[in-house]
This record gives structure tokens, C-alpha cells and sequence, in this order.
């Protein structure tokens, strides 16, 4: 499947309130601050959502809340992938139940499976469900990498829409990106590789970076669409000591900090994850000062 999606999506943070519960208020402000600032689709309870810390009730109202605030203004997608394939396809149904645009399905992980238990897991959500699925390689988190040849099997399942690309392997993405061309659409992961990723035909970003900066994002995704590479190259580069910034610690907890520094009440990570490092913390100042950014506290 080609064509569901283009341009910038958002890989949003959930904020939690200092007593621990979802923090709405300051939910609804980033949804609203993406859509103004140019995003084409959010993507909901993914890595940077925290998921794996959050309820099963938590995750549901997280759902019906996004569904409803956004009112089909921009694409929303749910994560909904788990170590469990059942529980990934019980997760899939649910999200398409609460009106998921599309589902963002990471590999199982931990359980370490074979290609093949790669390949049987997409296509027991792929059987399960109505709506467009990208799947998500991150390896490095995972302990699972869908390699080439695996991916452009998975492609040609019917609801299979695209790749999430974040295995920071430009030679195998190039391979992944040949092989599934003419099946489904490719998306850049990594917010530093967004330029060569969308030089060798990715259709759209998955940003982090984006939470913060959604207009600078996207506009390196419109440059390059324009064939303007080093205006693209331009914008990156003022972005890329910031998106470095983002990953001083483990995501989610950078960007959460630099949310927080903006003044958007982000909270703070759910345990085990802790809060950005005072040194750390001074250098996302510094970073999001260079954007032009009003740095808050």
C-alpha cells in the first residue's frame, strides 16, 4: 500500500502530571501547537509516548481524547505494537476501534524472534485490522532488525502502508528502500538522517524533534520535495545541535526537558527513565536559544 501518508508526522510525548496521571491540559496544547506548526499527522503512543510505563486504561483514554481533540483536522496513529503478538493484534483493534487513522507497529521485542517470526507477527495484525499499518525497525531498542528482504516480504500484505525506518544503517536502508519501492512508502526515524533519508525517496519524517520545532522540520521535508538541497542542508544543520541534544539521555527524556524549558508542562518520564541531567539540561538551553526558541525556565 502506497500513499498514506506525506510530509512531517510528530512522534508526540505524553505529559504526566507531577502526581503521576496524564496530564490533558497540556496534552491538548501540544496537539494543537503541531497542527499549527505544520504537522500532516500525529503519531500517538509510539517510543516517545511512553506506552510501556502507561495502563491499559491510560492508553485508551489517551485515544479517545486525541481522536476527538484533533476532529480529523491531521492524521492520527496509535502505537499499538508488543512483544506479544496477541497482544499486539488485541492493541491493533482496539486502536482501530477509538477511529486510528493508522497504527505504528514496532517489531516484538525482546523475545529476539527469527525473520520469519518477524514476517508471521505483521501479518497476524495485517490480518486483523482495516487500517493502514507502518511498521517500526528500531533495532537498537528492540533487539530486532527487519532486514531487507524480510521488509519487502511484509510489503506486500494488504494494510501494510510503510516503514519506520531508525536502524541508522544507510546502506541497509538504501537496500530496504530498493527492494520496497513500488510496494509501500518509506519514513525516516532518525531525525539527524531526515536529509539522506528523503534524498534516497522516503515519503515523510517521524520526528521527535518535531515536539519542539514542527515548522523547521517540516521545512527541511519541503525543501527537499522542492529540489532545494542545501537550503534543506541550511535548515538542518541550525537543527542538528538540537536533535543531538535530544538524544544526551535516552528519548523520551531530552525533548520531555526541552518541552518543559518552552513552558509547555510536559512533567516528567515515568520510572525507570528519570529526568534530564543538570548538565545536560544546560546544553538543551543552549540549543534551543540557537533556534530563536523563548526558553521559559
Amino acid at each position: 500500500m502506497k500513499g498514506f501518508f506525506s510530509g512531517l508526522a510528530t512522534a508526540m510525548i505524553t505529559p504526566f502530571r507531577r502526581d503521576g496521571g496524564v496530564n490533558y491540559e497540556a496534552f491538548g496544547r501540544m496537539i494543537e501547537y503541531q497542527i499549527a506548526g505544520g504537522a500532516d499527522m500525529l503519531v500517538v503512543l509510539g517510543t516517545t509516548g511512553e506506552p510501556a510505563t502507561m495502563s491499559g486504561k491510560e492508553k485508551e483514554s489517551v485515544m479517545r481524547y486525541t481522536v476527538e481533540k484533533v476532529a480529523g483536522r491531521v492524521k492520527v496513529v496509535f502505537g499499538s505494537g508488543s512483544y506479544n503478538t496477541a497482544k499486539a493484534v488485541e492493541d491493533s483493534k482496539k486502536a482501530e476501534s477509538f477511529g486510528a487513522d493508522g497504527l505504528l507497529v514496532v517489531t516484538p521485542y525482546y523475545n529476539k524472534c527469527t525473520q520469519n517470526g518477524v514476517y508471521e507477527y505483521y501479518k497476524a495484525v495485517n490480518d486483523a485490522v482495516h487500517i493502514p499499518i507502518i511498521c517500526y525497525n528500531v533495532p537498537a531498542r528492540t533487539g530486532v532488525n527487519i532486514l531487507p528482504a524480510t521488509m519487502e516480504r511484509i510489503a506486500m500484505l494488504p494494510n501494510i502502508a510503510g516503514v519506520k525506518e531508525a536502524c541508522g544503517n544507510m546502506e541497509q536502508i538504501c537496500e530496504t528502500a530498493r527492494r520496497v519501492r513500488n510496494l509501500c512508502d518509506l519514513y525516516s526515524g532518525d531525525d539527524n538522517l531526515n536529509i539522506p533519508m528523503l534524498a534516497i525517496g522516503s515519503s515523510g519524517l517521524i520526528s521527535v524533534a518535531s515536539n519542539v520545532a514542527p515548522r523547521l522540520v517540516r521545512e527541511t521535508y519541503e525543501l527537499m520535495q522542492a529540489g532545494e538541497i542545501a537550503k534543506a542542508n541550511a535548515v538542518q544543520d541550525r537543527l542538528l545541535p538540537f536533535i543531538d541534544a535530544c538524544f544526551y539521555e535516552v528519548n523520551p527524556i531530552p525533548v520531555k526537558a526541552a518541552m518543559n524549558m518552552l513552558g509547555f508542562d510536559a512533567g516528567i518520564p515515568r520510572a525507570p527513565l528519570t529526568e534530564l541531567e543538570d548538565v545536560h539540561k544546560e546544553e538543551m538551553r543552549k540549543a534551543l536559544l540557537s533556534l530563536g526558541l523563548e526558553v521559559q525556565v
